[in-house]
């Protein structure tokens, strides 16, 4: 099975135009999201517009896609508009797997959750120091 790749810096792309996550795709796509891995991309963007459904090896490939994606602080992003499948994905409760209707708004997440990653990982400034002796109270 080959897919669609379009590397950019922050992600990759993978289209695929098979109508079942199942048999031999599953695999396929674990080998190419593991090479992936190992270039250096932590963020994937799948359009899965054509998919119907999964089997049991597509729904494990997913989640353990998933986890080395979210491992890395990457994310895994779904992209189809099948109401169908998207209630089949939400209903296996994968953590932190995200759903969305467009490759734009997919693109969008995963600048958002590297924004996020990046403040998140920075300082905040508080200390509980630096506030001794104050009083948030107006009463001396």
């Amino acid at each position: 099975m080959d897919f669609k790749l379009e590397k950019k810096e922050q992600y990759v792309y993978i289209e695929t135009d098979a109508p079942a996550f199942a048999g031999d795709v599953p695999a396929a796509f674990e080998e190419t999201a593991r090479s992936l891995f190992r270039e250096g991309y932590h963020s994937l963007i799948v359009n899965m517009q054509t998919v119907k459904s999964l089997d049991a090896t597509g729904i494990t490939t997913l989640k353990k896609v998933n986890y080395l994606c979210a491992n890395d602080l990457g994310m895994l992003a779904i992209v189809t508009r099948d109401d169908d499948f998207i209630d089949l994905l939400e209903d296996l409760r994968i953590p932190d797997l995200t759903v969305l209707p467009t490759k734009e708004e997919a693109i969008d997440a995963v600048f958002m959750h590297s924004l996020e990653n990046e403040f998140g990982a920075g300082d905040d400034d508080y200390d509980d120091e630096d506030y001794e002796g104050v009083s948030e109270s107006k009463e001396p």
